[in-house]
């Protein structure tokens, strides 16, 4: 089965696209976060993903940074918690985007790692997931980064690579980047 793994961050996927690899999987990661600001952050987190890919010799896709649109679907959403109404919009835009991408573009599913960060719900990303999947006419594949010892080996790769960790979800700090309605 041949499937596309969407990466929010290098960090969150690294133990993942690991073992993926190592079972010789045939997968290609694809990057899609138009809720990643300011654009020098998304640009960091991107170059980083692909560093990770080539490192693993798996093959890297980016999709469009559409932060436009994605500032236009959480408008009024600014300050609500994380884990709430504007994580489910956010996964949801991403996840139709990217099981898009997969139909027209031949792959036989999607997996994720949206959940793995400590700071997401993974049962809000899964149920976002589904609900596109179903949408799309394509299986989701559930991805668990979490357990299994794969925290600490996330932990051991981002050391082992040095890999840029960021501290925040793409879409802190609101203040210091306010969507302005433009791209970056």
């Amino acid at each position: 089965m041949r499937f596309l793994l969407l990466s929010c961050c290098a960090p969150c996927s690294c133990a993942v696209i690991e073992k993926l690899a190592r079972e010789k999987a045939d997968f290609t990661v694809v990057f899609y976060n138009p809720n990643i600001r300011p654009l020098a952050e998304y640009q960091k987190r991107c170059y980083e993903n692909k560093r990770l890919c080539i490192n693993y010799n798996i093959n890297f896709i980016e999709l469009e940074y559409d932060n436009k649109r994605w500032c236009e679907l959480t408008k009024g959403m600014e300050n609500l918690p994380e884990r709430g109404e504007r994580c489910s919009v956010c996964f949801g835009m991403r996840l139709r985007r990217v099981f898009e991408y997969a139909k027209d573009n031949g792959f036989d599913a999607v997996a994720s790692v949206l959940g793995v960060s400590r700071y997401k719900d993974l049962n809000q990303v899964n149920r976002a997931a589904h609900a596109e999947a179903a949408r799309a006419g394509l299986p989701y594949l559930e991805i668990e980064g979490r357990k299994g010892g794969m925290q600490e080996r996330r932990r051991q790769l981002i050391k082992e690579l040095s890999l840029y960790n960021q501290t925040y979800c793409g879409c802190k700090p609101r203040e210091e980047a306010k969507c302005s309605g433009q791209n970056g």
